[in-house]
């Protein structure tokens, strides 16, 4: 009876969008799921966790909520049905709730009826199996002769194409002694190899690499904010490494979360691990900058001296580089066309004056 109420919602929807979470990427879903999306005509889009499950699909919006491109958060709010598999649509994805249109019906898909309504509104509610149940629709679809939405037009697809984020227009903030992490991470993802994996710690510089940097599936994302906790991203990116060891791993890493993790450093060469480090060095706990700093708190306690990380780098011995400028990255391609063997560590200075829109987002609050 619930998949029989959903398709006749499909059966009327003209803008529908499927929404994946961490649950069907632990179903095993994703190619279910863009099948469905392709019979029904919908768009697509992931939370975080799920982060590269729709990557070779050229109607991907790319992760949904704070990390949303502006072209993808647009098409997102003109959905008219809402399809939504393993994702608890909690205030980070849905943007404190103001990322859908009100009028948007809700469907929720989950094995945990706990799940429901817990951070947002749900108009029809499905207990079940995210795959199981993307099967089901499948099978009820073609029993019904559905036709698909009308939204996939050529013009839409190129509209998606050039509205990644790393097509997006910025006024870039690079000075002679401080690179953009947008630049920074622009740049990375031109120049690294596609079959990657990246892991991200937290704090206020996660955004960057997270909307920037591409990943060839959802196993290639690991996303370490478990409690927003700071310093699990080194570990968290060996153990990826240890796991995939065909691709490279990408650790991302702000240099508070790089100062409570750099023991790690040595088992990354100890292990023979293939992995980049970047770290977004901005000298201080930025979220807390830019957050308590607009209203005149005191931030000596999370300011820090400018530190030498790439001479921390080569002392346990791998490659290491300081990038103030794009051109200082030239290191990080001669690594690359070398192969890239072996770890190296890139200390960027990144400009502490660029605030993360995602976070000037998060903080407005409800």
């Amino acid at each position: 009876d619930a998949v029989a109420e959903v398709v006749a919602l499909l059966a009327q929807a003209r803008r529908p969008l499927i929404v994946a979470g961490r649950g069907a990427v632990l179903a095993g879903a994703g190619e279910l799921l863009q099948q469905l999306a392709d019979r029904t005509g919908a768009l697509l889009a992931t939370s975080a966790q799920a982060k590269g499950l729709f990557s070779d699909s050229p109607w991907d919006l790319g992760i949904m909520g704070g990390f949303s491109s502006p072209t993808a958060a647009r098409l997102i709010g003109q959905a008219d049905l809402v399809l939504t598999f393993g994702a608890s649509l909690n205030m980070w994805t849905t943007r404190h709730g103001r990322l859908f249109a009100p009028e948007a019906v809700i469907v929720q898909v989950d094995d945990e009826p706990q799940a429901f309504g817990k951070h947002y509104r749900v108009d029809v509610a499905v207990a079940g199996d995210v795959a199981a149940t993307a099967a089901a629709l499948l099978a009820e679809i073609d029993s019904r002769g559905l036709e698909p939405a009308p939204q996939r037009t050529p013009d839409l697809q190129e509209l998606i194409h050039n509205g990644r984020w790393q097509r997006a227009a910025y006024e870039a903030a690079d000075t002679d002694s401080h690179i953009d992490p947008r630049t920074l991470s622009i740049a990375l993802n031109e120049m690294l190899p596609p079959d990657r994996a990246v892991a991200i710690d937290s704090g206020h510089f996660m955004g960057y690499p997270a909307m920037y940097l591409d990943v060839p599936d959802a196993q290639g994302f690991v996303f370490t904010q478990g409690f927003q906790s700071v310093g699990l991203g080194l570990a968290s990116a060996i153990g990826a490494a240890v796991a995939m060891p065909d691709r490279l791993t990408v650790a991302a890493l702000g240099d508070g979360g790089a100062f409570m993790g750099a023991a790690d450093l040595e088992t990354v060469v100890r292990l023979g691990l293939r992995m980049l480090i970047v770290i977004y060095n901005d000298a201080a706990y930025g979220a807390e900058v830019h957050h308590f700093g607009p209203h005149g708190a005191p931030l000596d306690l999370v300011r820090f001296p400018d530190f030498d990380f790439a001479a921390l780098g080569r002392a346990v011995g791998m490659a290491a580089a300081t990038v103030r400028r794009r051109e200082d990255l030239a290191a990080v391609q001669d690594w690359v066309e070398q192969g890239a063997q072996g770890a190296m560590l890139v200390d960027a200075k990144v400009n502490p004056t660029v605030a993360a829109g995602w976070l000037t987002e998060a903080f407005k609050g409800h």
